[in-house]
């Protein structure tokens, strides 16, 4: 029998289950669902040294489980001493089982590292996805804190299927992402 992540097997027989019936959805196919997560890093600092760049793409790689690609830059800006095609970040796209296994450990393992964490900021993008600051890449338990040279944060987006920010807000919270507990008028 082949592996399923334990999110994903929460997925297909709770979370579907409720939503339809939350939404009254006439098909299974209509309920939202995670499409990926997209991991962000901008390294303004590997301007002025080049193993900064290197360095943020392994340690982006070991946290994702897989591959992180460079960013470049896309026009010449004199004022950053920043010229076209230049790396100025790293980026890793996730879907299926390492999207449900990253989201698994984010949410059991690194957000609950973060200080004084009191939950994340419930504010979506107005199309169901949502994106989310992580202030520093050392609450990720791969990161050895021996090793680290410098303290970056990052942004996760969760890209969903969602039709509206009401859907796609219950799917992430069924998922299990800790959101703020905020009253609505």
């Amino acid at each position: 029998m082949a592996y399923v992540p334990t999110l994903k097997k929460k997925y297909q027989e709770e979370i579907i289950p409720a939503l339809k019936k939350e939404y009254n959805y006439s098909s299974v196919m209509q309920v939202p669902k995670l499409e990926k997560i997209v991991l962000n890093q901008g390294v303004g600092d590997a301007i002025a040294d080049k193993k900064i760049i290197d360095i943020a793409q392994q340690e982006m790689t070991m946290i994702a489980g897989q591959k992180a690609v460079q960013t470049m830059s896309k026009k010449d800006i004199s004022n950053f001493k920043l010229r076209r095609k230049m790396p100025i970040g790293v980026r890793v796209t996730l879907r299926h089982d390492r999207m449900y296994e990253f989201l698994d450990r984010l949410i059991s393992a690194a957000l609950p590292r973060i200080r004084d964490f009191r939950g994340i900021e419930s504010k979506m993008d107005g199309s169901g996805n949502y994106t989310l600051g992580v202030p520093e890449q050392i609450v990720f338990p791969e990161i050895v804190l021996d090793k680290v040279s410098k303290i970056n944060g990052m942004n996760i987006t969760f890209v969903t299927s969602a039709k509206t920010d009401e859907e796609g807000f219950a799917l992430l919270k069924e998922l299990g992402l800790p959101f703020k507990n905020i009253k609505k008028n």
